[in-house]
């Protein structure tokens, strides 16, 4: 199970490489244009594919597509970037994402364990091990002491806090999307001379 752990994280790692890698793309697009390597339109059209890109691939990376397994406090799931297994009883953080899709909401849990292998938790049953996992650990916890970080718009997903945050989180997730967006955009314009 320790090996899984391993590639889990090392995953991890290289996806929020890939994504920083296509994110940078255009930059570099960019240069090329200015010494007329490629057309000067390349790096708008690189840009807009690349928010294209990492709106789809970068929360998908960690989300679990397949049924999950939960076996000694371990919770297991298949992922793009293959099985991914979290240490319940050693969380570290818990957060809540939120995306958009044609006029839906989409809300992944981000579990991350001590050995930093990352989950995005998708469905009600590994939501539910999740909760008490974090029920457990609060419950161990001596006050004072560290536990696991859980955003609040993640307990109320989770069920341990009143239902009022997630409007507000969700208000902030589309503004924080939109204005990151358009500032891409905005920013690979300029660079672009248009």
């Amino acid at each position: 199970m320790e090996a899984v752990t391993t590639r889990g994280a090392a995953r991890a790692g290289t996806g929020r490489v890939l994504s920083a890698v296509v994110l940078l793309l255009p930059f570099g697009g960019c240069g090329l244009a200015r010494t007329g390597a490629v057309p000067e339109g390349a790096p708008i059209v690189l840009g807009m594919l690349s928010v294209l890109v990492c709106a789809v691939l970068v929360p998908a990376l960690c989300e679990e597509r397949a049924a999950s397994r939960y076996a000694a406090a371990r919770l297991t799931a298949r992922t793009l970037t293959g099985a991914r297994s979290v240490d319940l009883d050693r969380i570290a953080t818990v957060r809540l994402l939120t995306t958009f899709s044609y006029g839906s909401v989409f809300r992944t849990l981000l579990v991350r364990d001590d050995h930093g292998v990352w989950l995005g938790v998708t469905t009600g049953r590994s939501r539910g091990h999740v909760r008490r996992a974090v029920q457990r650990a609060a419950a161990k916890t001596v006050p004072g002491a560290p536990g696991p970080r859980v955003s609040r718009a993640a307990r109320v997903h989770l069920g341990l806090a009143p239902e009022r945050g997630l409007v507000g989180h969700t208000v902030l997730a589309f503004l924080l999307l939109t204005v990151s967006v358009s500032l891409y955009v905005a920013v690979l314009l300029r660079l672009g001379g248009q």
